[in-house]
């Protein structure tokens, strides 16, 4: 009786084990068909508007492929989408992160995209290396400008280089960020030039000189005449010092119509002496001397 119980028990434990032993190699038959299946799917990755993480179908005979969302890009690049929110311009509210890096790294080369992918049909998008002044294109309007540069300048500011090129002066032979260092940036004049007067600022300055057209000199009828006396210092002396009622005219008042325009005597004081002595002396400088030293 014993014997059969220890023969008994010896059968019983070897059945254990043959089904432990199958378990195992079920387990491993498994490990070995999944790393098989995952070998032949190779998951890449593109980026898409898809949902997040979406698994896009495969096509005939290519590998399954991962789907990325504006969202997800964030996790790996920081930095971009914090430069886009402050400085990004329409690229903050017109375009999300996969309009136009439509490929990424290992599925395809062309991560960064060409400019002429959405920039098209203008003078400025035919100009060549973009980068060369538009550094971050995360930044698109935060140019760096080095060298000598105006005509790329000039095919989207064409107004003001037509101005520039029509009225000459020493602005002509200037490039553009010669004075607008950063773009945008609009200097005062005073970096380069003088006052006419202690007291003058950049307001009154461009008040009769525009920038692109400095010699076209604007004024309205009530600019200082201490501005004027800058440049026309005699003058300007000269009717300080007179006492006729000419001293107490502004000098847009009787240069009202255009700079550098002398007007006739007559435009203010018509012919107050008789046609005879108009006759013999056509010239009231003739008696009167100038109208900024007058005489009585």
């Amino acid at each position: 009786m014993g014997v059969l119980k220890r023969k008994k028990g010896v059968m019983l434990s070897n059945l254990t084990a043959a089904r432990s032993m199958c378990v195992v190699v079920c387990i491993f038959g498994m490990v070995a068909l999944i790393c098989a299946f995952g070998c032949e799917k190779k998951v890449g990755v593109r980026p898409s508007a898809g949902g997040p993480g979406t698994a896009v179908a495969a096509e005939s005979g290519q590998p399954e492929t991962l789907v990325l969302t504006n969202a997800q890009c964030v996790l790996c690049h920081p930095q971009q989408p914090e430069t886009i929110a402050t400085k990004g311009g329409l690229h903050k509210t017109e375009v999300g992160c996969l309009d136009c890096h439509v490929e990424h790294p290992p599925e395809g080369a062309g991560a960064i995209p060409d400019c002429s992918m959405c920039h098209s049909g203008e003078p400025h998008y035919e100009l060549k290396n973009c980068g060369s002044c538009h550094s971050d294109t995360h930044a698109p309007l935060e140019l760096k400008l080095q060298g000598e540069i105006s005509e790329p300048c000039l095919t989207c500011h064409q107004q003001q280089g037509d101005e520039v090129k029509k009225y000459k002066s020493a602005h002509t032979d200037v490039a553009c960020n010669e004075c607008h260092t950063v773009h945008r940036q609009i200097p005062d004049c005073m970096e380069c030039h003088e006052k006419h007067t202690p007291d003058m600022e950049f307001e009154a300055c461009i008040s009769c000189h525009p920038v692109h057209m400095p010699t076209q000199v604007a004024y309205a009828q009530d600019v200082s005449s201490g501005y004027c006396g800058g440049c026309h210092e005699q003058a300007y002396h000269e009717l300080e010092k007179n006492t006729t009622k000419h001293h107490d005219l502004a000098c847009a008042y009787c240069h009202r119509d255009k700079h550098k325009v002398v007007p006739p005597c007559y435009a203010c004081h018509g012919s107050p002496h008789p046609k005879a002595i108009l006759d013999k002396y056509p010239n009231c400088g003739q008696c009167h001397g100038i109208a900024h030293d007058l005489k009585g």
